[in-house]
């Protein structure tokens, strides 16, 4: 396995860095002052944000995480991923490189027609509008993809779409335009049969957006919604690809984002764990340095073998990708789902233990990178759900 980056990608990575440093970081302070006046329920994205997707754009650093539009391979774009991953909440959306939208622009690049690819691909592309991907459901447990209830049924030309959703990404911001829904076409198929997936435009009537919920008290821009729908009707054209491809058109999204996430969450620990030694050296306690301290030495090398072994993991899946395709690496996405997020996790930990109550509050990123980094231990299938595919794959091999 070869991890080297492509002369294009080690260009990229330098032009990241140095976008990075003179712009995304000193905008975070900026970013936060502009939501904190737009109030707490405000969902309209801060202006600062649009400057820097200019400023991204202009740099060429647009699109990146899509091979046949930005030119790399996974393997490429695991090491500028992570480096977006240090300002999670702000780098990957100046890139066009956030999720939902990047997955949403897999599902429209690999199955869309044509019509639905200029309607939707091409202004997402652009960054001109966002989009949702409709698929948990507050009355059943969706890690389960068979229990998920909401219906989708044909009604002549049309078809009618029932039923909730919640912890729907980015349905909250102004600039959601289209909803990818996930519902049972056939509830009466086989397993893996009875799902499809429609797309449904935000105006539709019927649609409605019910709350917008906070995770760890955090309440999202862009927001984690819960919708209803009810008697939503929309073309039997927005269907994606066919009847009963839903679960193919899923596990296919998922792959490619499980690792984004998982090489983003690699950059939290990174900046997690240059903010821990920057206090520890900074702080005294029993006449000493905190980083003199035993146990405080204990916790940074704990954490750097913690992401080091979590990203030779990542990169490896991401030459599965690029080498031998994502079904090849499936094993692999569920191993680094579970390992990247947990890395993440125990260091941001650690490092919030170093800074005291410091870690808490929001004088430092940490509390809310947390927040985002345990939140992935359950969105994108639980760690349990990838815990027992790994535990098959291992029955199945030595069985």
């Amino acid at each position: 396995m070869d991890f080297d980056l492509s002369a294009t990608a080690r260009d990229r990575l330098a032009e990241l860095q140095s976008f990075m440093d003179e712009h995304v970081y000193p905008a975070e302070s900026v970013y936060h002052r502009q939501r904190a006046e737009a109030g707490r329920d405000s969902h309209e994205l801060p202006p600062v944000m649009e400057e820097l997707k200019a400023e991204a754009r202009r740099r060429g650093l647009w699109n990146l995480f899509l091979p046949d539009v930005g030119g790399l391979s996974v393997t490429d774009y695991a090491p500028l991923a992570e480096l977006t991953g240090r300002s999670p909440v702000l780098a990957p959306q100046a890139l066009n490189c956030s999720a939902p939208d990047t997955g949403n622009m897999e599902v429209l690049h690999m199955f869309g027609t044509p019509e639905q690819r200029e309607r939707w691909l091409e202004p997402l592309l652009e960054g001109r509008i966002r989009s949702a991907f409709a698929m948990t459901e507050p009355d059943v447990a969706s890690s389960d993809a068979a229990n998920i209830a909401t219906s989708i049924v044909r009604d002549g030309d049309d078809y009618v779409v029932d039923g909730r959703k919640w912890w729907i990404s980015g349905a909250a911001d102004p600039r959601c335009e289209i909803f990818i829904v996930m519902g049972k076409t056939d509830p009466d198929g086989p397993a893996h049969r009875q799902q499809s997936m429609i797309l449904v435009p935000r105006d539709t009537p019927g649609l409605e957006i019910v709350r917008s919920l906070p995770v760890f008290g955090y309440q999202d821009q862009e927001g984690h919604c819960e919708l209803r729908f009810t008697d939503v009707r929309v073309p039997a054209a927005n269907l994606v690809s066919g009847e009963g491809e839903g679960f193919a058109i899923a596990q296919a999204r998922l792959g490619p984002g499980r690792i984004h996430h998982c090489m983003r969450a690699l950059g939290m620990a990174e900046r997690a764990l240059e903010l821990m030694v920057r206090r520890a050296e900074q702080r005294e306690a029993f006449g000493k340095p905190l980083a003199a301290q035993g146990v405080v030495q204990q916790q940074i090398a704990e954490s750097r073998l913690a992401i080091e072994q979590a990203r030779l993991l990542v990169l490896k899946t991401a030459w599965l990708i690029d080498n031998r395709g994502t079904k090849e690496a499936r094993t692999e996405i569920s191993a680094i789902k579970v390992a990247a997020p947990r890395a993440a996790v125990d260091v941001l930990d650690r490092a919030i233990q170093v800074h005291g109550g410091g870690g808490v509050s929001d004088d430092f990123p940490l509390a809310e990178m947390y927040a985002h980094a345990r939140a992935m231990r359950i969105f994108d299938g639980p760690d349990e759900v990838h815990l027992r595919s790994l535990a098959r794959q291992e029955g199945k091999r030595h069985g």
